[in-house]
């Protein structure tokens, strides 16, 4: 397939990159593993694991993984999601170079985390070996706590595993894989952290429940402050590489171009055809996390975050769907036979839904999550430019820069009534 080559050229690139900057560095290692935080974006079973067996979430079913896995994997995607493309950033040596390019670069490989010589990283909840990394994402996850929704009189139905009990679990789990504080110092300076996506389901959860824009815009500083505490708090363990990602063009989302149709002038961007103020929200909530990584840097110069630029490089593919191999922009793969594929009613994987004959044609999945090829593009983009400062530098052995917390103090109980919905964003 023409449109996997390139990919796997691209990924290519940008490995050599990165063994030239490791040679830079006197052989030394970018990164070993990966350690995630997040939503649904990102989720690889979390969400799946912190509920009753019966809970009828739709990824459990099939035609959830359909594509790369064959079988529901816990991930809301035809296949795999962000976080796996990410775990394909390669970690070695100068020394391991012909090994990798001879085992790696010349086959004929899909791109996955597993042909880039790192497995996938696995589900806190799953436990097991988390030697490569952890993935502490859930679905539906916001960056603030219950308690905050409960203060502005929207209920939470969706998951109490917010980014401070997130971090908690990573907390947990160091000393059971760096006993020692040397190897903790270790581990810590050779680890990728993964902020993210979060942040984006505390407006989705506002937005399906009627919330107004100003509603929304008032939140943003308590959002970006929970990102930021969080970005700090690693740091204060001993975190050296951070990415931390903007959130996505919502308003190219097909679930919400279906519910929220108009006929105004202006309404919906020219070129794209997705709805502007949603769009310009995402902008809105971008350029603040954007001035906060700033300040972050300053405070923390031995530190790099980066910031990943997901609203630019998928905006880039809806501008532009065709070259990228997309033919249906606006509409999900699997959903009903509602404007855009989609509606609250008929939900991908819920009888009535139906599914597309190529996923891989159509940026949207379900309606809220992308296809696994969109994925793909997104992180090909990260990793060729859409990031600040790009990722390629991180390896060089040099200056390091970056990002404490919103503590999540709710201590919810598995009692909570989940929606259907809820964890599905």
């Amino acid at each position: 397939m023409a449109f996997a080559r390139g990919a796997l050229l691209v990924f290519g690139m940008v490995v050599v990159m990165l063994v030239a900057a490791a040679a830079e560095g006197g052989g030394t290692v970018c990164f070993d593993r990966v350690f995630s935080f997040g939503d649904s974006l990102t989720d690889t079973g979390n969400f799946l694991l912190s509920v009753p067996e019966d809970f009828p979430d739709p990824a459990r079913n099939l035609p959830y993984g359909q594509t790369f896995f064959g079988r529901p994997s816990g991930r809301y995607s035809d296949g795999r999601n962000l976080l796996d493309f990410f775990g394909n950033l390669p970690t070695f040596s100068v020394s391991l170079l012909f090994a990798y390019v001879l085992l790696c670069i010349l086959p004929s490989l899909s791109g996955s985390a597993e042909a880039f010589g790192l497995p996938f990283v696995p589900p806190y909840l799953g436990g097991g070996d988390f030697r490569y990394g952890a993935n502490f994402a859930v679905g539906g996850a916001t960056a603030l706590n219950g308690s905050f929704f409960r203060e502005r009189g929207v209920e939470p139905t969706w998951t109490p595993h917010c980014l401070d009990e997130q971090l908690q679990w990573f907390k947990k789990l160091l000393p059971s894989i760096a006993p020692s504080e040397t190897e903790r110092s270790d581990l810590m300076s050779k680890s990728l952290f993964l902020m993210g996506e979060v942040g984006g389901n505390d407006y989705n959860h506002l937005i399906v429940r009627g919330k107004s824009l100003d509603e929304l815009h008032e939140i943003v500083p308590n959002v970006v402050g929970a990102i930021s505490s969080a970005i700090k708090d690693l740091i204060n363990v001993g975190a050296k590489k951070l990415v931390v990602p903007g959130n996505f063009p919502i308003g190219c989302v097909p679930l919400y171009l279906a519910i929220f149709p108009s006929q105004k002038e202006g309404y919906y961007d020219e070129q794209t055809g997705c709805i502007n103020w949603l769009n310009e929200f995402t902008e809105y909530h971008n350029k603040m996390i954007q001035e906060e990584l700033e300040e972050l840097r300053k405070l923390h110069p031995d530190v790099t975050i980066i910031y990943a630029d997901y609203y630019g490089a998928s905006l880039n593919i809806f501008r532009a769907p065709l070259k990228f191999g997309f033919t249906v922009p606006l509409n999900s793969c699997c959903g009903s036979d509602a404007p855009h594929n989609c509606s609250l009613s008929v939900m991908c994987g819920n009888p009535g839904s139906v599914v597309c004959p190529d996923p891989s044609k159509y940026i949207s999945w379900d309606g809220l999550h992308f296809t696994e090829a969109t994925y793909k593009v997104v992180i090909q983009g990260v990793l060729g430019g859409y990031a600040t400062p790009p990722l390629s530098e991180t390896c060089k052995g040099g200056e390091y820069r970056v990002s404490q917390l919103h503590q999540c103090t709710d201590n919810p109980t598995n009692t909570v009534t989940y929606d259907a919905l809820s964890s599905f964003i």
